[in-house]
């Protein structure tokens, strides 16, 4: 039986990297991975375990086709490597921190993906972007009056998770929809 991938995508500050630590320390020892990011930003900028790549190691990757999904946002690029593809074919579910941009290709290229969206208010939001400090008071406000579009096709199944509350809500939230005991919602 194969795994099923499970895409988690939100606006930044919404808090996915939190919540993915959080999931990934509960289900550890289960066919839950959780895959890393390629990313080319400095490893200790963010709260994100990623690879660090330049931006010419990213490129040379990604020509070869060493990336299962690759994309380009906010003057960096972000990729998954291969080895998801292993990962699926010996039965692990895999959790993906995607981009809402992406969607639909990660969707068309993985059928049967779990889209989780991440969401909080955007109070929550702001306040949250400010405090990682990685941006300026202009940039912040740049990011959340962007409000990209995406596509999250039929055949998708779909769950909205609301991260404005406390870590365990959202965390118990997102681990009732990788573990598949959640209610997904349709498209």
């Amino acid at each position: 039986m194969r795994g099923r991938l499970i895409y988690v995508m939100g606006p930044s500050g919404v808090g996915k990297d939190t919540l993915l630590d959080y999931a990934r320390r509960a289900l550890s020892g289960t066919p839950v991975l959780f895959a890393h990011r390629y990313i080319t930003r400095a490893a200790h900028a963010g709260g994100e375990n990623h690879i660090a790549l330049s931006t010419e190691e990213f490129v040379w990757r990604m020509q070869r086709g060493l990336f299962a999904l690759s994309w380009q946002s906010h003057d960096l690029y972000y990729g998954i490597g291969r080895e998801i593809d292993t990962w699926l074919a010996h039965s692990a579910n895999v959790v993906v921190n995607g981009s809402r941009a992406h969607c639909a290709a990660a969707c068309a290229a993985y059928p049967g993906t779990q889209v989780v969206l991440i969401e909080a208010s955007a109070a929550v939001l702001a306040q949250r972007l400010a405090a990682r400090g990685r941006e300026t008071a202009q940039q912040v406000s740049d990011r959340l009056a962007r409000q990209p579009d995406f596509n999250v096709p039929a055949t998708a199944q779909l769950t909205r998770i609301d991260n404005s509350g406390v870590l365990e809500a959202g965390g118990a939230a997102l681990i009732e929809a990788l573990l598949g005991t959640g209610e997904p919602q349709s498209v």
